[in-house]
C-alpha cells in the first residue's frame, strides 16, 4: 500500500467537515497584565459574535482576554461554552457564568473537545498556548481533517512576525503554495466576523502535501 492510500484511509475515518458556522472557538490569553487594547478587541469581538447569532466556545477561564470576550458575549445575549481542564478548574480560575462548563482531564482532551464542538476558529493575540492551538488547526485543515474557517485577528500587527515566518516556510517549500489559503488574516473584529458570515468551505488536496 502506498503512502497516498494510507493517508487517505486514515483521514476518511476521522474527517470532520462543516458547511454551517454556529459555534466559534476563540483562542486568546489568560494574562491580566496586557495593554488595554487587547482587552478592548476581545470585548468588541464578543459583542459582534453575540449580535450576529454565533456561540462562543473557549477555554473556560475567568482571566485575561478570554474572560473579557466571554463576558461581552453574555452581556449581549450570546451563548458561552467553556471547556477547562481539571487542574485549572481546581485553582479557581473557571468562569462559572458559562451556559455550559465542561471539565476535561487534561489540556489535550480540552483541546480535542474545543475542536469537536466548534465550527470555526479565531485566534486573538495570545501566548504559546494560542500559537499551538492555531498551528494545529491550520495543519488539520491542510491535511483534510476539517474544512473549518481559521481566522488570525492581527490586532495592531501582533502577528506580523509570525506571518512573515509562515511566508518563509512556504517560500522555502516546507509547505505548499496554497497554504496561504488555509487561514484568513483580519485586522479588526468586524473583518473577522464578516469573513465568517461569508465563508465558503473548500477542500485542500492532500497529495499536494505528501507528494
Amino acid at each position: 500500500m502506498g503512502l497516498d492510500s494510507l493517508v487517505l484511509i486514515i483521514i476518511s475515518s476521522e474527517v470532520n467537515l462543516t458547511d454551517f458556522i454556529k459555534n466559534i472557538c476563540v483562542y486568546s490569553s489568560s494574562s491580566n497584565i496586557l495593554p488595554e487594547m487587547y482587552y478592548k478587541v476581545a470585548q468588541e469581538l464578543g459583542v459582534l459574535m453575540a449580535k450576529n447569532g454565533f456561540n462562543l466556545v473557549y477555554g473556560g477561564g475567568s482571566v485575561g482576554t478570554m474572560y473579557e470576550n466571554a463576558k461581552a458575549m453574555k452581556e449581549f445575549g450570546g451563548e458561552v461554552i467553556g471547556i477547562i481542564p481539571e487542574k485549572l478548574h481546581s485553582i479557581g480560575v473557571a468562569n462559572t457564568n458559562c451556559d455550559e462548563l465542561i471539565i476535561t482531564k487534561c489540556m489535550r482532551t480540552r483541546k480535542d473537545k474545543l475542536d469537536k464542538i466548534s465550527d470555526a476558529a479565531i485566534a486573538l493575540a495570545g501566548g504559546f498556548g494560542t500559537l499551538e492551538e492555531l498551528s494545529e488547526m491550520i495543519v488539520q485543515k491542510q491535511l483534510g481533517y476539517n474544512n473549518k474557517a481559521v481566522v488570525i485577528l492581527n490586532t495592531h500587527g501582533f502577528y506580523d512576525n509570525l506571518l512573515k515566518f509562515f511566508e518563509e516556510i512556504i517560500e522555502q517549500n516546507f509547505a505548499n503554495q496554497n497554504s496561504r489559503e488555509l487561514f484568513f488574516v483580519a485586522q479588526t473584529p468586524e473583518e473577522a466576523i464578516n469573513y465568517l458570515k461569508n465563508y465558503s468551505p473548500r477542500h485542500f488536496d492532500i497529495h499536494a502535501k505528501v507528494n
